[in-house]
């Protein structure tokens, strides 16, 4: 996602490197576990996939793929569902293993730019950061009801937000006046529970906490953990997996979990013998996270944070 705006035709973030990674064959089958605006499917169809199998739990994006990319019909397969369900999803449409995976984290211009989903805090609107609408629990419902504690431990965790403490003792004094329902009124909250740093002036005081917020709203790292082996077990010997990350939180689970299985023992410390056999399961294909050149951040500023790392399953994994 991470999606540059446009009215009709969405860019994905580095669409180049991406195709480049999964080496994209005539023939082959792919995942687009992250569909959003539809551009890596539409880069992935265009390079001559068979077939494209598109992801996403986004009620609204899932609409808007479906138009976007009727002209693809016959060699599309649209599900929506989390991509950590990538296994179900394949074995449903008689799937068994496929050729290349593209996952992205991101948000997509849309979710941002709609003030009504609440993902944006320069945008006034209600505290729902629900990227799959069918989910019970918002963001409002987080704030007003979370004990001081577990706020403030959400909050470090999920947006490594030094003031935690502070911002949770804000917001639990806040809601006893009111409950707290609206994006700015939570930003300027922060804002004013914060002091003032050199960081404030690139980043909005307020940006951690909402991370932190639409992690747990979403559980998003508990999908990333379910979704990185599921993807491995379903890439052909010689498939690629290619995975763009936002923040460190979700590269750090990528990288660690790929490097993982490039090592060439991966059981633990205290196992007296190997029981893996030695052999790597993946060759990485990018040694460091491979980042946004220049131009398309100047074009797409919400593209600068992307990482981007990928490996390949390899032949006797």
């Amino acid at each position: 996602m991470g999606e540059g705006a446009g009215p009709i035709r969405h860019v994905p973030v580095m669409v180049g490197p991406v195709i480049e990674l999964l080496d994209c064959k005539p023939g082959g089958i792919y995942v687009d576990a992250t569909l959003g605006g539809g551009g890596y499917t539409r880069s992935l169809l265009e390079r001559g996939a068979s077939i494209v199998v598109g992801m996403d739990w986004d009620a609204e994006a899932m609409e808007r793929a479906i138009k976007e990319l009727a002209g693809y019909a016959q060699r599309l397969v649209l599900e929506r569902t989390d991509y950590a369900d990538i296994r179900r999803v394949l074995a449903k449409n008689g799937i068994g293993e496929v050729d290349g995976i593209v996952a992205d984290l991101g948000l997509s211009s849309f979710q941002l730019d709609d003030a009504q989903r609440g993902f944006s805090f320069s945008k006034e609107g209600p505290l729902d950061m629900r990227m799959n609408q069918d989910l019970p629990e918002t963001a409002e419902d987080l704030i007003n009801t979370l004990p001081e504690k577990a706020l403030a431990d959400l909050i470090y965790r999920y947006g490594e937000e030094r003031q935690s403490r502070k911002i949770a003792r804000s917001i639990v004094a806040a809601r006893l006046r009111g409950r707290i329902d609206n994006t700015v009124e939570l930003a300027e909250l922060i804002r004013a529970s914060v002091p003032r740093s050199r960081d404030a002036l690139r980043l909005h005081p307020a940006t951690r906490t909402f991370q932190a917020l639409r992690i747990a709203v979403n559980r998003e790292l508990e999908s990333l953990e379910r979704f990185l082996p599921e993807a491995f077990d379903v890439l052909k010997p010689g498939g690629r997996l290619c995975v763009v990350a936002f923040h460190s939180l979700e590269d750090r689970v990528v990288k660690e979990t790929l490097r993982n299985w490039a090592r060439t023992c991966r059981c633990p410390p205290e196992r007296a013998t190997c029981g893996c056999e030695g052999r790597p399961l993946v060759r990485l294909l990018t040694k460091k996270a491979l980042r946004p050149a220049p131009g398309e951040v100047d074009q797409n500023p919400r593209s600068r944070s992307a990482r981007l790392r990928g490996a390949e399953k390899l032949p006797f994994a």
